[in-house]
């Protein structure tokens, strides 16, 4: 799915249909019908449909009473999908900053979605990633990415990415694991000093306390994430509800089923064992910034 999908007077949101999604697994496995379940919340077949397709918020009292029909007994369980349901019901509502700055629909759901993970895991191949990037770094892939006739828009585009990064600090600050790759620390963006000026900045925030950085070098040979990064999204400490973000050059991808979701976190923990330590990586990227200095 791509991104958020109206239905009439209704919209289907990435956690919606990632709850519903799972509602929809856990009746089939209890081998009930819609309609039955429709019955245990006094509801209508429509409503049943809607929940399962992510069209609706969904409210507490249904979920318990449809997970209890379901035979799923395990609170932790439930809690996760009351607390995804929570998070799905603010994001509908929020009219965050990235409304009026914004006018690409899906960058707009990314970053409302980022606004309120709990953590987010992130596998990059040849960009430092847009969380860590300094003002001078994003001009230089701005200048390369907009047309002669919008050089105008690269100060917003910086402005934007800025304002996200004002999650990875506070009182409650975001969670982030981020794996690079050794190519996006050696690709000359804006040459040499933009370049040093980066690796500095990427290495003050690796030594932040909600932030990992690894890099996998070059000599680790063949890995299996070479078809292109991708972040996962946490919304629930389990990470049992987890979804993955895949921006392309084109278009935006949302994974959002489970045993998708799930192969994701598997392929990211093998990347994560591929990788340098975290304090291995720090001394990397500090000799790679000093190579430049030549």
């Amino acid at each position: 799915m791509n991104r958020a999908t109206p239905q009439g007077n209704r919209t289907s949101t990435v956690l919606g249909r990632r709850l519903g999604s799972e509602l929809l697994r856990l009746r089939d496995a209890a081998g009930k019908t819609q309609q039955q379940a429709a019955q245990a919340i006094s509801a209508t077949n429509s409503k049943i449909v809607k929940m399962e397709r992510g069209w609706v918020p969904m409210r507490d009292p249904d979920i318990r009473t449809l997970c209890d029909f379901y035979g799923q007994d395990d609170p932790d369980r439930v809690g996760h999908l009351l607390e995804v349901a929570r998070v799905d019901r603010e994001r509908r509502k929020a009219k965050g900053w990235w409304v009026s700055s914004l006018t690409q629909g899906s960058l707009r759901e990314y970053i409302a979605m980022e606004d309120v993970a709990l953590r987010v895991r992130i596998w990059q191949l040849a960009l430092i990633p847009g969380l860590f990037q300094t003002p001078d770094y994003m001009r230089a892939l701005s200048v390369a990415a907009v047309s002669p006739d919008r050089i105008s828009e690269i100060e917003r585009i910086v402005g934007v990415r800025l304002q996200r990064q004002q999650r990875l600090y506070g009182d409650e600050p975001l969670r982030i694991h981020a794996v690079i790759w050794e190519a996006a620390l050696r690709q000359m963006i804006g040459g040499p000093q933009v370049m040093r000026q980066q690796l500095q900045h990427l290495r003050e925030l690796a030594e932040q306390p909600n932030i990992d950085v690894q890099v996998l070098p070059f000599e680790a040979g063949v890995h299996s994430c070479g078809g292109g990064p991708f972040n996962i999204l946490s919304f629930a400490d389990s990470g049992a509800l987890d979804v993955v973000h895949m921006d392309g050059l084109r278009s935006t991808n949302w994974v959002e089923g489970a045993e998708e979701s799930a192969a994701y976190n598997d392929l990211f923990a093998q990347i994560c064992g591929m990788s340098l330590s975290p304090y291995a990586s720090l001394r990397f990227m500090e000799s790679v910034a000093k190579g430049m200095e030549k």
